[in-house]
């Protein structure tokens, strides 16, 4: 099966780029979100593409007067891995590792756009994630994470946004293996999916940026955690990284939530970090995550699916089951050596199952 990406210098098996070469987990996404300066606005965008599955989805949200509308696409791929449409939503790659463009065209819901993102550093490659439940390979892929600038407009139910200076955040990319598509009906007895721990933190900051992750096992044993500060470079090629492998953080509960109040890192060498939650909740369920219908891979039939619907800031609470999955925008406070950095980001939180540092116990169980 020849497709476009074969006149491309991008094969990594025998075979041709229409086939993954792996398991029908496979999957090569990206993933965009947005804020406002001063975080009355925020947006987040992603595109998937699972080979294995002849899937491909797209999605589109942003936070407005404390409302979130999602808008979600779905078409079968056919192979082809270079077309990166999915009805009204398109993502144009302008100057590689730098500059890419987001289209929301008109539809019948009520957000459309023109989104362009300007990389501020050159991406950063995360560790790779690897986990097995049990026999079965749980992930194993490789994420590239980037923070920058955004510019263009927004209509949101006949409201226009235009974006300009201060419009930070995140992009990455990520390929490899983790479960899409259908649910597996016989997973490995001995592995079923019962504990997740992910903390993911992008900060922007005057003239860096900052991220922090951490995947925890229960007793809070970190299986892939990592810390970098980025440095701004016109030419971002040169720009300079610092990696701390050694970081640990501490907690503070919203009390009778899985929801962080507030988040201290100490990334070594002098370095911390304080995130504080001050605006509003992103639920990961209108880009796919956890979602019952729109979940990553889903097939919806041979027609171009398209959806839209909204999340009040109340269905994004504490306990609904479509905000399990969130991103929440903060305030940051980066401190190198005795001197402070201030600036804003979010905190991405997905918490399942026990972790003793933190008190959690129990499937879903409220923090101490």
């Amino acid at each position: 099966m020849l497709t476009r990406g074969d006149d491309f210098p991008l094969h990594q098996t025998s075979e041709p780029i229409a086939f993954a070469g792996t398991d029908r987990n496979f999957y090569d996404r990206y993933f965009f979100n947005g804020y406002s300066p001063d975080g009355s606005v925020f947006f987040a965008a992603a595109m998937g593409f699972y080979p294995q599955l002849g899937i491909a989805d797209a999605s589109f949200c942003v936070i407005l007067n404390g409302i979130q509308y999602n808008l979600r696409a779905s078409r079968r791929s056919g192979g082809e891995r270079l077309n990166l449409s999915v009805g009204p939503i398109t993502l144009d790659i302008d100057i590689p590792l730098q500059v890419l463009t987001l289209h929301i065209s008109p539809n019948d819901g009520p957000v459309e756009g023109k989104l362009r993102f300007m990389g501020r550093h050159f991406p950063i490659e995360e560790p790779r994630f690897t986990r097995r439940n049990g026999t079965r390979l749980f992930m194993d892929y490789t994420r590239m994470t980037q923070n920058g600038s955004w510019s263009g407009w927004l209509s949101v139910d006949g409201e226009r946004v235009e974006l300009g200076d201060g419009w930070s955040g995140t992009r990455d990319r990520s390929w490899g293996v983790r479960p899409v598509g259908a649910s597996e009906p016989q997973p490995p007895p001995e592995g079923n999916f019962n504990q997740f721990f992910w903390l993911w933190t992008p900060c922007n900051f005057k003239d860096r940026s900052l991220f922090f992750h951490s995947n925890d096992d229960g007793a809070g044993n970190p299986w892939n955690r990592r810390g970098v500060v980025a440095r701004d470079s016109e030419n971002s090629k040169n720009g300079t990284q610092q990696h701390f492998a050694d970081a640990d953080f501490a907690i503070q509960w919203v009390p009778g939530t899985r929801r962080i109040a507030r988040m201290t890192a100490d990334l070594g060498h002098g370095c911390t970090l304080t995130l504080t939650p001050s605006g509003p909740v992103f639920a990961m369920s209108g880009l796919g995550y956890t979602h019952p219908v729109w979940g990553h891979g889903l097939d919806h039939g041979p027609d171009l699916a398209v959806a839209h619907d909204t999340l009040a800031e109340a269905e994004r609470g504490w306990g609904t089951p479509l905000a399990i999955h969130i991103q929440a925008l903060v305030t940051a406070e980066f401190v190198d050596g005795g001197t402070a950095h201030r600036g804003i980001g979010v905190l991405e939180q997905l918490f399942v199952g026990p972790h003793v540092p933190t008190g959690l116990t129990g499937p879903m169980d409220p923090a101490p």
